[in-house]
């Protein structure tokens, strides 16, 4: 119970920063990181940013660095049901001791700022506990995922083996800009000297990228649609073919959702320079450390008859990929929506494409501060020829209870609209076995 107490109380302490919200800039984590001995320093990292498809992206490469033998951190956010997903040592979570321990170091640091008048924020200071743990845990590898843009996000004091944009689109644009290619220059500010740019950007946010890269003076390699394609899939798995730069690779992933070939792209080919750096990887590495890899809240299926869907999708462009992924990949009578967005989202545009799709929304909330009022989302859709149902639930646990009394077994209950809304959802979902069982469900 002890144990308990601490850890309650060391988050408590944490999350008493998220009252400061988000403050980009440099300056706070580069202090912060001084008064601990530059940890990021010690460490050889690989930096991943973009729109969509950062955590996949990290967690594939984690497990395939962790298969060819490297003791391999990954930092992540936000985690989906507990604090702990944030810092990963292959694939297992910091301990709660651990956890406590970096606390206990790290406060007495932020009561020298603050005595300064310098208030870092949330995520800053979780940053710097983790490239902390990091070094302390001596990780030959550790995979940091941007928090928010690039530029002046506190992850990009590192200075990386390899930087990777995922690809680019609109998101975040009171903080990045309203263009596409505003959002680009934000998030090509990882690119550093010395450190090779694997990115699946296309258009004019390529452009940008090039741009950047050529200034750096470090070569940039451009994953296209023509170096992948999904030749098998099921509600189990799916098979691509990538094609790298030094071979083709036939992989087997439990992860759905066909744009996950565009990942597994830039996993190979990031994967391929740090081969080209030295560092060894077989082929064996690469295939079973995909096959391995586990992304949960991510098209997640928790149960089937009928079929509970998790997707995190949580901007207009993975919004439009869910949709995708249900009509190409999944057979189903009706489906079911659980909708919970965050204010600060594209809301118009996200649910325009759940309304082609759909035949029962109900809107809800997560208990994050950030979240929509649901009977906003439900005034927003509306507006739209929306020939189904609007249900307003504000309990996202009511919201599930009234989805699992209107699905029939060939229906589709899918949760979505942000991974806050779908961790919080996975949590009630996995403790109730009426609801996994089917006991709930219209036979």
């Amino acid at each position: 119970m002890a144990t308990k107490m601490q850890i309650n109380d060391a988050l408590s302490w944490l999350y008493s920063y998220s009252k400061y919200g988000s403050k980009l800039g440099l300056e706070r984590i580069t202090g912060l990181l001084n008064l601990l001995n530059n940890p990021h320093h010690k460490l050889q990292a690989i930096h991943v940013t973009g729109t969509n498809g950062k955590g996949s992206v990290c967690r594939f490469l984690g497990s395939i660095l962790t298969h060819a033998g490297y003791k391999t951190g990954i930092y992540l956010s936000p985690h989906l049901e507990r604090f702990s997903e944030r810092m990963l040592i292959n694939g297992n979570e910091i301990s709660d001791e651990e956890l406590i321990q970096l606390v206990q170091q790290i406060k007495p640091v932020i009561s020298k700022l603050e005595k300064k008048g310098i208030i870092p924020t949330f995520f800053e200071i979780i940053t710097a506990m983790a490239f902390t743990h990091f070094y302390q845990k001596k990780v030959d590898f550790v995979v940091i995922e941007v928090g928010l843009g690039g530029r002046f996000d506190a992850t990009n004091v590192i200075q990386p083996l390899l930087s990777i944009i995922t690809n680019i689109s609109l998101e975040h644009t009171q903080y990045l800009g309203d263009d596409v290619t505003s959002v680009a220059y934000e998030k090509a500010g990882i690119i550093k000297s010395d450190a090779p740019v694997v990115t699946a950007a296309g258009n004019e946010a390529l452009l940008v990228i090039e741009a950047a890269a050529k200034e750096k003076k470090v070569s940039i390699i451009n994953v296209t649609s023509d170096s992948w394609k999904r030749i098998y899939y099921s509600l189990e798995s799916q098979q691509f073919i990538i094609k790298g730069k030094l071979k083709d690779y036939q992989v087997q992933t439990s992860i759905l959702g066909e744009y996950q070939g565009q990942n597994l792209a830039v996993t190979i080919h990031a994967l391929e320079q740090l081969q080209l750096m030295g560092i060894f990887i077989s082929d064996t590495d690469i295939i079973e450390g995909i096959s391995t890899t586990e992304n949960p809240g991510r098209m997640e299926i928790l149960s089937y008859e009928p079929i509970v869907l998790l997707d995190g999708a949580h901007n207009a462009a993975g919004m439009k990929m869910l949709v995708t992924s249900l009509r190409n990949d999944f057979s189903f009578n009706n489906l079911i929506m659980i909708v919970g967005i965050l204010k600060d989202k594209n809301i118009e545009e996200m649910l325009k494409s759940l309304i082609e799709i759909s035949n029962i929304i109900i809107f809800t909330q997560s208990e994050n501060p950030r979240a929509s009022e649901p009977e906003h989302l439900a005034s927003i859709a509306s507006h739209y020829a929306f020939s189904g149902n609007i249900i307003v639930e504000p309990c996202l646990k009511k919201a599930i209870i009234t989805a699992f009394e209107k699905v029939n077994k060939k229906d589709i209950v899918c949760i979505s609209g942000s991974l806050f809304t779908v961790g919080e959802a996975r949590t009630i979902i996995l403790k109730r076995t009426d609801i996994l069982s089917g006991t709930l469900v219209k036979k």
